[in-house]
């Protein structure tokens, strides 16, 4: 592995987040390197989103994570590869359904009310003339499963996912019946829950996951600049 440029190193070691760091002088006479190269290294850790530098309180370390970075690059890979999502969304299925047992035995009752309430939401949209696309119900059950594991780069991963699934259009390319069939199995996972039925709480999710991928198949979402 590639050792980091002076300046990363000086951030990670030595900087605490929010802590006004030096000006660039002064890092340049510390660090050992032109005031022109570190401007480059800073550049690197701005557009990461590790640094934030701004006229008036100058440049102070953001706490780490991960999701700026995936982000960045998530972004980029789906321009130059159009098969980049169905590789995360691979990934993502690995990831939920591993994690599934630990997700669900970290909810408390107050997350169980909250699913039952989007499954609600969805499909009262689902019922309305036009119908709505429930993404916001979608995006948010799945994240509300997951999101008290102790393991934020689990968490940033599916957060990533749902991006990349906004971006190239599956939140808003769809059809009636793909939606209620979704929507079936969330309440079914969510109903497990509430029984504390983990093991159908599971099968429901993997079977969800099926929709999903044969949708990926059968049907290719619009992009929108």
């Amino acid at each position: 592995m590639n050792s980091l440029s002076p300046f990363l190193d000086y951030l990670a070691r030595s900087a605490k987040d929010w802590e006004k760091l030096p000006s660039l002088s002064e890092l340049s006479r510390c660090l050992g390197i032109s005031t022109a190269s570190l401007r480059e290294q800073l550049e690197v850790a701005r557009s990461q989103g590790w640094v934030d530098v701004r006229p008036k309180t100058g440049i102070r370390r953001i706490p780490y994570c991960f999701k700026n970075t995936l982000s960045q690059s998530v972004t980029y890979g789906n321009l130059v590869n159009p098969d980049l999502f169905n590789h995360f969304s691979d990934l993502r299925k690995h990831i939920e359904t591993s994690y599934w047992f630990q997700a669900v035995n970290c909810l408390a009752s107050v997350e169980i009310n909250t699913l039952e309430e989007l499954v609600n939401s969805a499909d009262s949209k689902l019922s309305r003339n036009p119908v709505q696309i429930p993404h916001f119900e979608h995006r948010q059950l799945h994240m509300t499963i997951y999101k008290n594991l102790n393991n934020p780069v689990v968490v940033d991963l599916l957060d990533v996912y749902w991006d990349l699934y906004e971006l190239v259009g599956y939140s808003l390319y769809t059809d009636y019946e793909y939606l209620k069939n979704v929507w079936k199995y969330h309440r079914k996972i969510v109903e497990s829950l509430k029984q504390q039925e983990y093991h159908l709480g599971y099968q429901a999710l993997v079977e969800h996951m099926d929709l999903l991928a044969l949708r990926e198949i059968t049907t290719k979402p619009n992009h929108f600049e």
